[in-house]
């Protein structure tokens, strides 16, 4: 038997960002709790097209993003907090997920979904957040009860780990709720 697929949405354009390190280090720790991932990560959003529900159907990026999230148990979403809110390549792959609106289960209709953002300070952070968790309500999803907001600037040493344990265990913590919240949903 299978664990539960936990998909991961976020990160930026720029290569070895710091978004996408987070999220890639809660997918691992979702990993060690029994969990399958799956990662579209700032390479794979920057490819993603504009959003638009013309007659052209959807590309091949816009079907594999929402054939994943249609099979997942649970999402995690990570974003850089820009003006206090979600990047844009990470609202696009939302808005990506209106193709899902006429689904048995739509968007992220009674998913739990964590959040982490990272963000050059406090204030951002938690705007981002509070964005995020808004969005993710208008979705149909459950955002998990904690939500990470780190620090971007030096937040990872030489070998990808967080410098501050605190960071670690935030991000672990967001992992395990997903995870926790998506065992209780399908009753295990």
């Amino acid at each position: 038997m299978s664990g539960p697929l936990i998909i991961g949405i976020g990160g930026t354009p720029r290569a070895g960002s710091s978004t996408e390190r987070a999220l890639g280090l809660a997918l691992r720790a979702a990993e060690a709790a029994g969990a399958r991932t799956k990662l579209f990560g700032g390479e794979f959003l920057e490819r993603l097209p504009h959003f638009n529900p013309g007659p052209d159907g959807p590309s091949p990026e816009q079907s594999e993003l929402t054939q994943a999230v249609r099979a997942a148990d649970g999402i995690i979403l990570a974003t850089p907090g820009y003006h206090g809110s979600l990047s844009g390549v990470v609202k696009n792959a939302l808005d990506t997920l209106e193709l899902t609106s006429r689904d048995p289960r739509p968007y992220f209709h009674g998913l739990p979904v964590g959040v982490i953002v990272t963000a050059a300070g406090p204030q951002a952070g938690g705007a981002t957040l509070m964005a995020v968790r808004g969005i993710i309500h208008a979705m149909r999803g459950w955002p998990t009860p904690f939500g990470a907001a780190l620090a971007a600037s030096n937040l990872f040493d030489d070998g990808g780990e967080c410098r501050e344990a605190k960071d670690a265990q935030q991000l672990t913590m967001v992992a395990e709720q997903v995870m926790e919240f998506a065992q209780m949903r399908a009753g295990k």
